[in-house]
């Protein structure tokens, strides 16, 4: 993988969201040894710092863990840490666009909540 450049999401981002991607991929598996910061480096062709904060960011979102002088390692329930994470941020986003729109439109919000309790019954 290359990352983009172009792209406004941080490159220590992108090397964290490739990781929860291979988890979530089965690549990386629990209690699973993980990449190293200098291997990501190499494999990436980037910075080691660079790829060290995103191993950082994932071991502060409870997604890895070190073992002293052995490396980082996927914590147990991660793939599961790591779809509700992704479901929740998807969908709290979601529904930001929709109540933004709803006020465009002059869409009160009984009607609003009306109108997803109808999707849901089609559903």
């Amino acid at each position: 993988m290359i990352f983009n450049t172009q792209s406004t999401m941080p490159i220590y981002m992108q090397v964290a969201e490739w990781i929860e991607n291979e988890i979530l991929a089965d690549r990386l598996l629990p209690e699973g040894k993980v990449y190293s910061q200098y291997q990501l480096a190499e494999i990436f062709n980037i910075n080691p710092a660079t790829a060290g904060k995103g191993l950082t960011i994932l071991v502060e979102k409870e997604i890895l863990y070190k073992k002293r002088g052995l490396g980082m390692f996927v914590v147990g329930d991660a793939k599961y840490r790591i779809l509700t994470t992704r479901r929740s941020d998807t969908l709290t986003k979601m529904a930001k666009e929709i109540v933004e729109e709803a006020k465009r439109l002059g869409v009160m919000d009984e009607d609003l909540i009306e109108l997803i309790k109808h999707i849901q019954k089609e559903g």
